[in-house]
């Protein structure tokens, strides 16, 4: 069914109603949401008891006030229960922590054996791998932002979305929109857009990760082909399915991720492309919803931030998981979100 471009103000405005489902794959968006957020929890609790009799590590931190050792829990304690030792600042701005001085570790990961210890800010004199952990998150953020901000009589079915690439001026999530096939926002419905971003960076929800094998992951995102069909591949890369929850919101992705969603500070959904499959793909559509942010506490003045944001008009090129056309259905004038 073709819904009249006029509605789509409408559209936007997501109705708090559930509708009844008898079916499994016919759930509502909000209902497969709650299901999925559930099954996480199970699973994370689940895990949390099978750690058994509790061991403790020794944990050498560096970095400011002074390099000290912390005894913590294995396979129970995080970064960011280490960073609790040093106050609300090592909190709030620690975007992730380097363990024996070359891993990259999720704030809110366990540490499963002695290490060093240290966190990386956005500040840091080499902050290319904090820059792609806070890409990734708003990747992931926008994908949750996508799903929440159409009322549910519209299909929406959450894709994915590349590596981050910081040089690509923006970061992006394909979602499959097969209720909308000739959707053409304006530049007030992007506003739109990026006020629901806003709204949830807001939350500073805490970013959790979880691992899980093959048939949880296949559980948890039945209702969604495309997750269902990535599921396999992810395994046999990896042995494992890496998810991660912002709020109640789960989605895949490798990490890692930055600490929290309030880590993340001016942001503007900038643009959406519509991608063409090729005969030969599965996917006949997809729409590339397209975005640009900073870091909380960055400072960027408005023209500045203008630029990046015309800058991230442009269809994002990174390569699709489909073959593409691309049609560009960004509006001439948008206005970034403050």
């Amino acid at each position: 069914m073709k819904i009249p471009i006029n509605q789509l103000s409408q559209l936007i405005l997501r109705s708090s109603s559930i509708r009844p489902t008898y079916s499994i794959r016919c759930l509502s968006i909000q209902e497969a949401k709650d299901r999925r957020h559930h099954l996480f929890t199970l699973e994370k609790k689940r895990q949390l008891e099978q750690v058994g009799r509790i061991e403790k590590i020794e944990v050498k931190y560096k970095g400011i006030p002074k390099d000290c050792s912390l005894v913590m829990n294995k396979d129970i304690s995080t970064p960011y229960d280490c960073a609790r030792h040093f106050g609300e600042w090592h909190m709030e701005s620690s975007a992730l922590a380097l363990v024996d001085g070359s891993v990259y570790w999720d704030m809110h990961r366990p540490l499963t054996e002695n290490c060093t210890l240290e966190f990386q800010t956005f500040n840091i004199a080499e902050p290319q791998q904090v820059n792609k952990a806070f890409w990734r998150t708003c990747s992931l953020v926008l994908g949750a932002c996508a799903s929440v901000a159409f009322k549910d009589d519209v299909t929406v079915k959450l894709h994915s979305f590349p590596g981050p690439d910081i040089r690509s001026g923006s970061f992006i999530y394909d979602v499959d929109l097969p209720t909308l096939p000739d959707w053409k926002p304006t530049a007030q419905e992007l506003h739109t857009l990026s006020a629901e971003f806003v709204k949830l960076t807001r939350k500073n929800d805490l970013i959790e990760r979880l691992e899980v094998g093959e048939a949880l992951a296949l559980e948890m995102f039945v209702e969604n082909e495309h997750k269902t069909r990535q599921i396999p591949d992810i395994v046999r890369a990896n042995g494992k399915v890496t998810l991660y929850r912002v709020g109640s919101h789960v989605d895949i992705s490798k990490g890692p991720l930055i600490s929290s969603t309030g880590q993340i500070g001016k942001v503007v959904v900038s643009s959406v492309h519509k991608l063409l499959g090729s005969p030969e793909s599965d996917v006949r559509q997809l729409y590339r919803f397209q975005g640009v942010a900073l870091p909380t506490g960055v400072v960027l003045n408005h023209f500045a931030f203008s630029i990046l944001t015309e800058r991230a008009k442009k269809l994002n090129s990174a390569r699709s998981p489909i073959n593409v056309e691309t049609r560009d259905f960004a509006p001439q004038s948008v206005q970034a979100q403050a």
